[in-house]
């Protein structure tokens, strides 16, 4: 009985957020005054080179996966890469833009119960100008990479900056995304330690666990399964800030929810409703249900 109750109150809690984000998305809009207002929408200016000739590569005609992975940095057979995506001139003033917000007094939201500093790249009013452009263009990329997990048809995301620094977050304890396909970003700033560590997929759990370490580069990306278990280890120093992207197919996740692995009964929800969106005007299975079928 008390389970039941700690569940719906959790449920509750889940619910009241999404109303509580628009109320600050709506401030923020309002009130805020952006340091840096170029930032907010996506321009090729702010993308690495070498990340744009990685793009080119996918949508090229006979792109296949092998070609793809001669441009990525690959980690043992963990199906975690690592890429270039941002200059570094962007990375400093995104930074210093998410600094000038933390500093203002506008209401804030935790990214999730793990993170407490940090920003909901939505509330800032990021997602149509910004993410989804970034998601949108990666679909090729994905799509050879992660077939299995709707990598072709990643229609939807939550997106949030992390920030660790001493005698805040220190580190992240082991956990896996509710996402199908994460990219974690290093924006910087200066820091030292804070390598963020890999163990199993969540799918095929092991007696001993093989970890993984990866360190961190300005600027670059780490594209990994949702369902790959991982943490981050304890910053020695300095402040490490980190744009994670959690990016969702509905094609995969109508079907069978990452999270509880049963079939999830849809209902009505704000925004992107965790990732378990139906295209408008569709009351029955996406069409991209053939493309990415499990």
């Amino acid at each position: 009985a008390v389970v039941s109750l700690q569940i719906e109150a959790e449920v509750q809690r889940r619910k009241e957020l999404i109303h509580q984000s628009v109320e600050r998305r709506a401030i923020i809009s309002k009130c805020y005054k952006p340091k840096h207002p170029e930032v907010y929408t996506l321009q090729d200016s702010f993308l690495a080179p070498e990340f744009l000739e990685i793009l080119r590569f996918c949508t090229s005609p006979g792109a296949d996966l092998q070609g793809l992975l001669s441009f990525l940095e690959s980690f043992s057979d963990k199906r975690i890469y690592r890429l270039p995506v941002f200059t570094e001139e962007f990375c400093q003033a995104f930074v210093e833009e998410l600094e000038n917000f933390e500093q203002s007094d506008m209401p804030k939201g935790r990214p999730n119960t793990m993170n407490n500093y940090g920003v909901l790249l939505n509330e800032l009013g990021m997602d149509e100008p910004f993410l989804t452009p970034l998601r949108e263009r990666l679909l090729p990329l994905t799509a050879l990479l992660y077939p299995e997990l709707g990598g072709g048809c990643l229609d939807s995301h939550k997106a949030f900056v992390v920030k660790y620094a001493l005698h805040q977050d220190l580190d992240l304890s082991s956990h896996y995304d509710n996402a199908e396909v994460t990219l974690n970003v290093s924006l910087g700033k200066e820091f030292t330690e804070g390598n963020l560590y890999f163990g199993e997929f969540s799918q095929d759990p092991a007696p001993v666990p093989q970890y993984l370490e990866v360190e961190h580069v300005r600027g670059r990306g780490l594209l990994h399964r949702g369902g790959q278990i991982h943490g981050a280890l304890p910053v020695a120093s300095g402040e490490r800030w980190n744009l994670i992207v959690w990016m969702r197919a509905s094609a995969v996740r109508n079907r069978l929810c990452p999270m509880c692995r049963r079939k999830p009964e849809l209902v009505e929800a704000e925004g992107f409703g965790d990732g378990f969106t139906e295209p408008a005007g569709q009351q029955e299975e996406p069409q991209t249900v053939d493309l990415c079928a499990l």
